[in-house]
């Protein structure tokens, strides 16, 4: 049986630590039996045909910019089949201003005024990506608060209590682009947290490989 293979984007902001980042979950696929790829370069993003080959594109670059030509062929190879999955800033803040981009992804980061202890609550306990996480769990690092597609499918959520209001913002979700499954989950401000909270590192993993018809 041929391979699954997955596409890792490391770069951006440093302070993402995103070859760190990748290096985890692309040594994880490959011990499952995965082809994996790490590219330190937006250039590939070009290359729209080559793109379509992997199963998995999984970017870890917060800020930097796409040309156009890079947009199209990410957009294009999605909208194929191609799954995309990522985290944190990594997925969640990348190419601001990119208003195609994001509304692929689904969502993007606009602040996190709250850094510190929050609970994640995982709303749909019966997908495939949340299989045997517990019905909440505890975590300490930058609470993302982000502006969010109303027609994602949320996973996980959080109590988000700002200027003296309370409201739910989502963690984790999937949505479709064209025939492409579309993860991100907004936990993972440094490597370390995947060894702290192990159900942020299950529910990446599971992520990564839901979207790359893997799970």
């Amino acid at each position: 049986m041929k391979s699954k293979r997955a596409l890792f984007l490391a770069g951006g902001w440093s302070g993402h630590a995103p070859l760190d980042i990748v290096r985890i979950f692309s040594g994880e696929l490959q011990a499952s039996g995965f082809e994996t790829r790490i590219e330190e370069s937006l250039e590939h993003l070009a290359e729209a045909d080559e793109l379509k080959t992997y199963d998995v594109i999984f970017p870890c670059w917060t800020m930097g910019a796409l040309t156009p030509e890079q947009t199209k062929g990410l957009l294009e190879a999605v909208r194929s089949g191609v799954g995309l999955a990522g985290i944190h800033g990594g997925m969640g803040d990348a190419f601001r201003g990119n208003t195609d981009y994001e509304w692929m992804v689904g969502g993007h980061f606009v602040g996190h005024p709250h850094v510190g202890d929050y609970t994640v609550r995982v709303t749909d306990q019966a997908h495939p990506i949340t299989a045997g996480l517990p019905a909440s769990f505890a975590y300490k690092s930058e609470q993302y608060y982000m502006l969010v597609d109303p027609g994602v499918h949320v996973l996980a959520d959080s109590a988000y209590t700002h200027e003296g209001r309370t409201g739910t913002m989502p963690i984790a979700w999937t949505k479709h682009w064209g025939k492409g499954r579309v993860f991100y989950h907004s936990l993972g401000h440094a490597p370390s947290e995947f060894t702290q909270f192990p159900a942020a590192h299950t529910l990446t993993m599971q992520g990564v490989r839901w979207v790359a018809h893997a799970l």
